[in-house]
């Protein structure tokens, strides 16, 4: 585009010989260039709005995607009673829409049930006993209900507690012997048992918690616990548990979906190391998380954190696949970065990623996001009526053909017929979300073609907010190391949450029967431990 320069005077008597409708041989040319400028300054604008949208998301976190909240907020202005509105267009075979049951207002209290690790009590009745005669009609007599009373008593104390055992001494009159009381189990010195270990792993690597915060808690408590002396238990408790990370590994390698994506990390090693490495050698850190969904509902999440980027990462976890086993669907967004052509898979990408490119630009392009966005609700609904009724992965994909088929046809010649007739500007904010969509159009529709193909990879980018919380609070790791066994305790952990087993029961019972562990890491998983464990105890 030519560089032309104007000065006032030279404006006005443009717009008196536009409105004249005089203009000149050169006039042309001027307008055409203000009217690429006025283009260029729109798409500018836009995407720097777009720009500091994902910025603000970065700083603050992201606020919440749903429909509803998103297109309330670009409602259209109301027309006047005298316009028509056009009425939209039916779609075809679209499952009928299941009236929610309104849910009956709860007394918000917390029932007993919920308190599955709590002390259990029982009390016997301060004046009568089964079988007395009842005090009122004297004929009766009293027997024992299924259900009894509750009371539920809550007591504080500090995250890691101790004990002081003054272990009585006596001593001889004549010859001077003591005699020294022994201490329970054999305890000397200062003893940490597996349930000190389990908690400062949950605190630390479940849910953020510095070692220098809990130092100065537990010192404030009168317990006290300094830094170095968690991460010697921490390490020590990692040498008693590792086996059952790697088999962990192993087994999310056979998994039927594997979900990845990674993020940012430092550690303090590597990045002194930067100095002295090559320009062209790569220095980002990064710690990938990888979901492995596999049958019967077991799902495995799996840290990686190093140079090695998702894809990367991802490789060595199929190198330990059953070559036998089918190639399985990979879900990620479309970043090279995160794939491998090393083996062979199903590759998915995320609908959800491929939807935020509108919302982005919702409140330049509001009428297009929202069709857009309406359109991919639809299927979302298919798809939450398909898991309301437990459909195999088979019915789910007949479902979704019948149902969001047609949906996604529409949308993807409401796509095309955007950039061909040259209905939006393709390098606008809204031109490159199309553009997007139509580029892996085939990735992010797999879930009409193959049984089981997720439509976003949601749960993976729930699983680095784990980490995303030890990072922000932590900071970075100092080591590799360090990087390692945050890595096998935030999988440890994080694989317990998704298969709703008590992480710090189960840590405990690694350290306990490590031995054991180390013979046979398969029976020590999160959904079979309690099994292993039982058995352990009663041949003790």
């Amino acid at each position: 585009m030519e560089h032309i320069r104007l000065t006032q005077e030279e404006i006005d008597a443009l717009l008196k010989r536009v409105e004249a409708n005089a203009l000149d041989k050169g006039d042309y040319e001027i307008i055409k260039s203000m009217t690429e400028a006025i283009m260029t300054l729109a798409q500018a604008l836009d995407n720097k709005a777009a720009s500091i949208k994902r910025l603000l998301t970065m700083l603050f976190g992201p606020k919440t995607e749903k429909k509803d909240n998103v297109l309330k907020k670009n409602e259209p202005e109301k027309t006047d009673e005298n316009s028509k509105e056009t009425e939209p267009k039916k779609k075809d075979k679209k499952p009928p829409k299941t009236k929610p049951e309104k849910k009956k207002k709860g007394h918000g209290k917390i029932p007993a049930s919920k308190y599955t690790e709590a002390d259990q009590k029982f009390i016997s009745h301060e004046k009568f006993k089964p079988k007395d005669s009842c005090p009122l009609c004297f004929t009766g007599k009293l027997y024992p209900m299924k259900k009894s009373g509750i009371a539920i008593y809550l007591k504080g104390q500090p995250p890691i507690n101790a004990t002081i055992y003054n272990l009585e001494k006596l001593r001889c009159n004549l010859c001077g012997k003591v005699f020294t009381a022994a201490a329970p189990e054999g305890i000397t010195g200062k003893h940490y048992d597996e349930t000190a270990k389990a908690m400062m792993a949950v605190l630390k690597y479940g849910y953020g918690f510095p070692w220098y915060r809990l130092e100065k808690l537990q010192e404030s408590l009168g317990i006290p616990l300094p830094a170095s002396t968690q991460w010697e238990k921490i390490e020590s408790q990692a040498d008693l548990i590792y086996p059952a990370f790697e088999e962990l590994k192993r087994q999310a390698a056979q998994g039927e979906v594997l979900h990845n994506d990674d993020t940012t990390m430092k550690i303090l090693d590597l990045i002194q190391e930067n100095k002295t490495r090559d320009k062209d050698e790569r220095t980002g850190i990064f710690t990938s998380g990888i979901i492995s969904l596999l049958e019967e509902g077991k799902r495995i999440a799996i840290f990686y954190t190093g140079r090695n980027h998702a894809g990367e990462n991802i490789a060595s976890l199929y190198e330990m696949r059953d070559g036998e086993k089918d190639p399985p669907i990979q879900m990620c967004d479309s970043l090279s970065r995160n794939m491998s052509s090393e083996f062979k898979i199903i590759l998915c990408h995320c609908i959800t990623h491929a939807r935020r490119g509108f919302i982005d630009v919702i409140s330049s392009f509001p009428d297009e996001c929202r069709h857009v966005i309406e359109t991919l609700a639809e299927v979302y609904h298919v798809d939450a009526q398909a898991k309301e009724q437990n459909m195999t992965a088979d019915q789910r994909l007949a479902f979704h053909q019948v149902h969001s088929g047609s949906q996604m046809n529409a949308l993807r010649s409401w796509l095309d017929t955007q950039i061909k007739d040259k209905l939006v500007e393709p390098n606008s904010g809204l031109g490159n979300a199309i553009t997007y969509m139509i580029k892996h159009w085939h990735e992010l529709t797999q879930f009409l073609r193959v049984p089981g193909a997720p439509l976003d990879n949601n749960i993976c980018e729930q699983c680095l907010k784990r980490f995303i919380l030890h990072r922000k609070n932590s900071m970075f790791y100092k080591t590799e190391h360090g990087a390692y066994i945050g890595d096998m305790f935030m999988s440890i952990i994080h694989t317990c949450s998704l298969m709703k087993v008590n992480a710090f029961n189960y840590l405990v019972a690694l350290q306990k029967y490590s031995a054991r562990v180390f013979k046979n890491p398969s029976q020590w998983m999160p959904w079979n431990y309690e099994t292993a464990a039982t058995l352990a105890a009663q041949s003790a």
